[in-house]
């Protein structure tokens, strides 16, 4: 149950996303009357197709948070830092994602503004068509991906794909780059989140040698070193360097 509730607040999130990104304006949805038994003239037809696509975008909207943005990466690292810490379920999982998921607005928020001048207002301007609003739109989210990305990752979905190689790299489709995308913040995350263990794992080494050369062997080490974790992490000010750090990876 808990999943599922932290389903329906990423949905409900991005459904207000632009509200959030760059004061965007508020997106305007055709009004529908389905009329049994009328002839339903072209252009309800095409405002019923409209509708349909909104609503499968929107059902999307978890899927493109996870894989397209920085949230990926924020959260592995919020979850190994846990971890590394051993405070169990403390911070809980939904304070952890709610972290996560603002960060990844803030980080995000000049790439949706990008994406709301160039593409979105001209789209609902009636000044460009639905194929030029998308590849509008899906530049900068390329550019972001592309600069996250490893060309060792590009690479081997292009060779994958079997694709033609790309004179350049925002002529890469993103059924390929997204995949490299993720493999590539995986890795990057994991980096992060190895540098993050060290100094916990040390102390957790020389707490049990500690208690092992006392001849305390049944006395469980992690209590006796989450008190030096904590201290160690409130002391160096861990939040700020954790933040710092995953906010100055993107850029």
């Amino acid at each position: 149950m808990q999943h599922k509730h932290l389903t329906v607040i990423i949905s409900m999130i991005l459904i207000l996303l632009p509200a959030f990104s760059a004061f965007a304006e508020p997106i305007p949805l055709p009004n529908i009357s389905l009329n049994i038994g009328g002839n339903a003239d072209q252009g309800k037809a095409a405002t019923v197709v409209q509708l349909l696509l909104i609503l499968t975008v929107l059902s999307l909207a978890p899927a493109i948070l996870l894989m397209l943005t920085s949230f990926t990466r924020i959260l592995i690292v919020l979850s190994l830092l846990r971890h590394a810490l051993g405070t169990q379920q403390m911070p809980s999982n939904q304070i952890v994602i709610g972290l996560a998921l603002f960060l990844t607005f803030f980080i995000m928020a000049p790439v949706w503004q990008q994406v709301n001048e160039e593409a979105l207002k001209p789209y609902y301007d009636d000044k460009i068509s639905g194929e030029e609003a998308f590849s509008l739109a899906a530049t900068p989210i390329k550019n972001f991906m592309l600069k996250q990305t490893r060309e060792k990752d590009l690479a081997l979905f292009v060779r994958i794909s079997k694709e033609k190689r790309p004179e350049k790299p925002l002529d890469i489709s993103l059924p390929v780059l997204i995949p490299a995308f993720v493999i590539s913040e995986l890795k990057t995350a994991f980096q992060i989140g190895f540098l993050i263990f060290l100094p916990f794992f040390i102390i957790d080494i020389v707490v049990s040698s500690i208690l092992l050369s006392m001849g305390m062997m049944m006395l469980p080490p992690i209590m006796i070193s989450l008190p030096f974790k904590l201290l160690l992490f409130v002391l160096v000010d861990g939040w700020y360097l954790i933040v710092e750090s995953l906010v100055r990876s993107f850029n």
